[in-house]
């Protein structure tokens, strides 16, 4: 789609594509240039709108107020008119977007503009926003070759995804729009001129939507911090190949990794402590360990659950995955409010590998995302850098760092040294850590590798000591089980005992899942010739059984 571009739209395209290049170095200074939307007819829409502009630095001037329908869905006649239109003329008017208007429209009713440009390093949406477009059939014309697919032949999408083309003028409504920045290393100033990043401050409450980027800011303060987990278990061989690279990339920045291959979903016994990163698929709603009691994402967790209608709603905590994710504390999500198709959605792999490279959260989304006005939307704070900080100086740092997570810095650091062929160099860091930073997953992680090199004794006391003062929160309960296992693997059942009597006495673990701990537990106690402790196991495993059917899942 050709557009004119005058000498000053050159110029700020080449200063914005200069700006957005070194975004993986700093950052700063975009927020100058992100413009923030709110429903004006939704008083928490203002309030959220305003928080993001002034934790972020955003002029008061960049923050725009219209009236909009209140509800997630609306009509392409609604949208046209209370959202595109209306904000189009004002970001035109403001000069966000270089553009003389023209007396045409379009057969939808957008005002036509000779567009040369726009500035704008971001758009941010706020709850209360609508958040899609049904499909109207009476606006469906042919767009070859995707409309020569019959799943494509629709309008209904993402407003954010429609709003990613304010630069454009008289764009084809019906299929989806390529994304010139898919996977482009080097994208032009051309691509920088047809396409607005848009970002969405969203979540089943106000509350939650209002915190989005103050877990940003923690996050970016301290460093990500925690684990990985990425769940392979979907229905396509693609889908699969995106997953084992995206575990791939986590492995190669030194994280903890837990990678499963199903069947199903991750189970709710499933470790996942502090879950720093979470990439799986396909569940259409929730489930798990995300619906233990009490809970939460560490601050900055990036999640994404792959699902055709992830973000159909935003207003619930239990509803398909990005409502829900948001509100157990992730930072940042992406998802699908109607169906992508799985090859038109974004891609795990290439949002993680964009946010290693050091890149914001809104484009490392575009990075991964092949179709615009389409389906896909990103929630979080636009300017988020998970991997801002470098681990040298979250490990330079390590008695400021909150004390439950930092430990996960040094096993971060253990795993690198040791992927550089420096075990012994990962055992002293691991040593060292335990004097600074000691938690239960440090524990095991140092505990395993000293083992492995040939320590007996060492292991058994790091690990005992540290599932002694473990607390009983959620998260901490797989880990204990895990350090129970191993003290029975190195042939210390009264240990390993004793961890499965603190790990039973946690009253907010359910019955289905500690289940199964219960009956590994009795199986320790047997070995060990404690057959008291075995019988009593052995009820109260019967009773979580008889229990089970009882229980929601």
């Amino acid at each position: 789609m050709a557009i004119g571009r005058s000498l000053s739209g050159v110029l700020a395209l080449l200063a914005l594509g200069l700006a957005a290049g070194s975004v993986g170095a700093s950052g700063a200074g975009l927020a100058d240039n992100v413009v923030v939307v709110a429903n004006s007819a939704a008083p928490d829409s203002v309030a959220i709108a305003r928080h993001y502009a002034q934790v972020r630095g955003v002029p008061a001037a960049n923050v725009i107020e219209l009236k909009m329908p209140v509800t997630e869905t609306i009509s392409w006649k609604e949208f046209v008119a209370t959202v595109w239109q209306p904000l189009q003329d004002e970001l035109v008017r403001k000069g966000w977007i270089d553009a003389l208007a023209m007396d045409l429209f379009d057969a939808v009713g957008r005002r036509k503009y000779s567009i040369s440009g726009h500035r704008i390093a971001a758009l941010v949406t706020c709850r209360g926003v609508p958040l899609k477009v049904a499909n109207d059939p009476s606006l469906y014309s042919e767009f070859k070759p995707y409309t020569d697919s019959p799943q494509f032949r629709t309008n209904g999408g993402a407003v954010d995804s429609e709003l990613s083309l304010l630069a454009q003028t008289d764009y084809p409504i019906n299929a989806g729009i390529p994304n010139p920045f898919f996977a482009n290393l080097h994208p032009t100033g051309f691509a920088y001129a047809q396409v607005v990043k848009v970002s969405r401050l969203d979540g089943p409450t106000a509350d939650q939507a209002f915190h989005l980027v103050d877990l940003a800011v923690e996050a970016e303060r301290t460093g990500l911090l925690g684990r990985a987990y990425v769940d392979i278990a979907g229905p396509h061989e693609s889908g699969d190949r995106w997953l084992a690279a995206t575990a791939s990339i986590v492995e190669r920045l030194g994280l903890d990794l837990t990678v499963t291959r199903g069947p199903g979903t991750l189970p709710g016994s499933a470790r996942f402590d502090a879950p720093a990163l979470y990439f799986g698929w396909y569940a259409a709603d929730v489930n798990g360990p995300f619906l233990l009691p009490g809970f939460r994402f560490p601050p900055g967790a990036v999640a994404m659950h792959i699902h055709s209608f992830s973000a159909h709603t935003l207003r619930s905590s239990t509803e398909g995955w990005c409502g829900p994710l948001i509100a157990r504390g992730a930072t940042a999500t992406v998802g699908n409010v109607e169906e992508p198709y799985l090859e038109y959605t974004h891609r795990p792999d290439l949002l993680l590998d964009a946010l290693a490279r050091g890149d914001d959260l809104v484009d490392a989304a575009y990075f991964a995302l092949p179709l615009l006005s389409w389906q896909g939307i990103v929630i979080g704070d636009p300017l988020y850098r998970p991997f801002a900080m470098p681990l040298a100086d979250q490990l330079s740092h390590l008695s400021s760092l909150p004390a439950d997570l930092a430990g996960y810095a040094v096993i971060q650091r253990m795993n690198i040294l040791h992927l550089a062929g420096k075990p012994l160099d990962a055992i002293a860091a691991g040593r060292d850590g335990m004097k600074h930073a000691p938690n239960l997953a440090l524990a095991l992680a140092l505990a395993r590798r000293l083992r492995a090199s040939g320590n007996t004794d060492e292991p058994v006391w790091i690990v005992k000591g540290a599932a002694v003062s473990a607390d009983a929160a959620t998260g901490n309960w797989e880990v204990l089980r895990e350090a129970a296992s191993f003290l029975a693997q190195v042939k210390r059942p009264a240990e390993a005992i004793d961890v499965y009597r603190k790990l039973f006495a946690i009253d907010m673990i359910p019955l289905p899942v500690k289940s199964p701990w219960l009956n590994e537990a009795r199986r320790v106690a047997l070995e060990s010739g404690d057959a008291g402790q075995a019988a009593e196991w052995n009820e109260e495993a019967a009773r979580a059984v008889e229990a089970a059917p009882l229980l929601k899942p």
